[in-house]
């Protein structure tokens, strides 16, 4: 498998502009590096909003039993402060 791939992508001129751009902002030595960086922030927005729902959901699972659990401890809370 080769380690470096060509490949070449045509861009409208606005986002030929963008990149151009982002690559003065970021100080980028090429287009493809901005390219880069890019793909590479996308996908880490993507895996943080994966976490973030999968959270949601094991939040939203785990209520009632949490509902329960906390109900429980309410008495153990304040058992033997009598003495103090």
């Amino acid at each position: 498998m080769k380690t470096n791939t060509k490949s070449s992508i045509t861009l409208p001129a606005d986002q030929l502009k963008l990149v151009i751009s982002l690559q003065a902002k970021l100080k980028a030595k090429s287009k493809v590096e901005v390219v880069r960086r890019g793909l590479r922030l996308l996908q880490e927005a993507t895996e943080r909003e994966s976490l973030r729902e999968a959270y949601r959901r094991a939040s939203k699972a785990t209520r009632p039993a949490l509902s329960q659990e906390l109900a429980e401890l309410e008495g153990l809370a304040s058992e033997g402060l009598d003495e103090w």
